[in-house]
């Protein structure tokens, strides 16, 4: 398998046996790294926490976060800005994959990643009301729906607009040489063949 393309390719399709593959990938490049941040906050001494989650991507577009940033914790969060930018590639590419399995294209995304995730981290500022509610509420099926349609729904049968269908069956058989099977036989002026029945069937 072309693992670039499986982790940070955008174009053709993936199999739900991809899909669920690739999170534990996601899962252990995230301790990979936060091992790797832990070793560095020894080393230099960052303030904060070297923790990665989701809600690190929204905030990027919440001016509450900037707040609070000081040029002395600046480092640490170039440092988990690109950590959370990879993982986020990496999940874009895989759900997006699926996605075109399910003939699907990536602007589903808007609606099973995007939406849930800015109603996560702008919510506690939203108050309590029922139109609040109501949203959380959409956002909520949106999640699960996305979650199902990725992870438990089989993509469709056969080739669709994004590409050949993954669960295909792959033919090895070599191509089909003409100029090794058909010969070309001279012509004769001799009479053609006439068609008999064989003796002893007469």
């Amino acid at each position: 398998m072309d693992f670039a393309w499986y982790l940070f390719g955008f174009k053709r399709r993936i199999n739900r046996g991809k899909f669920w593959l690739a999170l534990p990938t996601i899962f252990g490049l995230m301790m990979v790294l936060g091992i790797l941040a832990l070793i560095a906050r020894k080393l230099v001494d960052f303030p904060g926490s070297m923790s990665i989650d989701v809600n690190d991507i929204f905030r990027v577009i919440d001016p509450e976060s900037y707040r609070s940033l000081s040029m002395i914790g600046l480092g640490h969060t170039v440092i988990k800005a690109i950590v959370t930018l990879l993982l986020l590639w990496i999940y874009l590419a895989i759900a997006v994959k699926r996605l075109h399995d399910r003939n699907k294209s990536a602007w589903w995304m808007m609606l099973f990643f995007v939406f849930p995730g800015l109603f996560d981290q702008f919510a506690d500022r939203l108050g309590d009301s029922y139109p609040v509610m109501f949203i959380g509420l959409v956002s909520f099926i949106c999640c699960v729906w996305g979650f199902i349609e990725m992870g438990f729904l089989r993509g469709t049968t056969g080739t669709n607009r994004f590409g050949a269908d993954p669960l295909a069956p792959v033919d090895t058989r070599p191509p089909w040489d003409q100029q090794s099977e058909i010969e070309m036989v001279p012509h004769t002026a001799s009479p053609p063949p006439v068609w008999r029945v064989k003796p002893g069937y007469e």
